[in-house]
């Protein structure tokens, strides 16, 4: 099974430009498609910020120019795109190679699990296997299997290190009796999560903290923590590729072996759940080192359509 995690594998050298083309001489999203694939592989462009191929970036930057959701691309593939479209979608392409900033700062916009979320340059380009996790292990799918059991039955849930806010987000409309408490140290990571907050019309529900991990939170406990921290260890930060110097450092650095925050949380964890609730935690390819530094502690490690063992989840009787 293939794996992704929040950090790509770093690409070789750019390959010689290939030639551009006006916006005339192309006519379908199809034909625009294709030509944006060619750039970008010319480009030898990194993806995994919410797509994870040059087709499907491309897909999501031609989508997103035409106001249309991506699962709606196939449905308009031999549309004609007019002339003043066409010259928006090849200003992106131009961008995205020119800047390689991630797409989603370019169009200010990524999806999860099907949802829209704002995103800019204040917070890292959310990824996150968890989003799955919470349908596939949580009483979301149609076996009603859960870790946790009836999510109706979910009083409290906590985000932490929540950046844009996606996963909090996410966890509201799966725990729907849930209130969710959400905490970034970052200022500017929480006045983007505190926009989406407000566009998925969830201020009653969900409560936004500036701190350091459980610190703003006193005494509180949870049925369920969940957080996809910073985990990146001092090799991989050494080869972060362009498009991931993009985004904010303190969302990836992790320590010299990448678990200085996971240590923390699985330290701290316990003291602030429920009896009966549990920790969600992904750690991208740490796997081995946090075995190696917990040898002992029962993790079970969870798959999804993308990953293996990137995910770990502990009950609070184990920690």
């Amino acid at each position: 099974m293939a794996k992704r995690s929040k950090v790509p594998a770093k690409r070789s050298p750019a390959a010689p430009k290939m030639p551009k083309v006006g916006a005339g001489e192309i006519h379908t999203l199809f034909d625009f498609l294709r030509y944006a694939v060619s750039r970008f592989n010319a480009a030898k462009l990194v993806f995994a910020h919410g797509t994870t191929d040059p087709v499907a970036e491309a897909a999501f930057l031609i989508s997103e120019t035409l106001h249309l959701h991506p699962d709606q691309f196939e449905n308009f593939a031999t549309a004609r795109v007019t002339l003043a479209e066409g010259k928006q979608i090849l200003d992106l392409v131009d961008r995205r190679i020119a800047t390689r900033k991630p797409a989603a700062y370019l169009v200010n916009k990524v999806y999860m699990r099907g949802l829209p979320f704002y995103v800019d340059e204040r917070t890292i380009v959310p990824r996150s296997f968890i989003g799955e996790l919470l349908d596939s292990h949580f009483g979301g799918d149609e076996d009603g299997a859960s870790l946790i059991g009836d999510p109706a039955e979910v009083e409290s849930v906590l985000d932490l290190c929540t950046g844009s806010g996606c996963l909090a987000i996410l966890a509201a409309r799966h725990f729907v009796n849930a209130t969710v408490d959400a905490v970034d140290i970052s200022k500017d990571a929480l006045e983007v999560a505190a926009r989406n907050v407000a566009d998925h019309g969830l201020d009653d529900r969900l409560t936004l903290h500036r701190g350091d991990l459980f610190k703003p939170l006193g005494d509180r406990r949870y049925d369920l923590i969940i957080s996809n921290p910073p985990y990146v260890d001092a090799e991989g930060m050494a080869a972060l590729p362009r498009e991931c110097r993009a985004e904010p450092k303190i969302a990836f650095d992790g320590g010299p072996d990448g678990l200085d925050i996971v240590r923390r949380l699985l330290d701290q964890a316990r003291q602030h759940l429920t009896p009966q609730g549990g920790l969600l935690c992904e750690i991208g390819r740490g796997r081995d080192n946090l075995e190696a530094a917990y040898p002992s502690l029962p993790l079970l490690w969870l798959d999804t359509e993308d990953s293996e063992g990137e995910v770990f989840w502990i009950a609070a009787a184990d920690l």
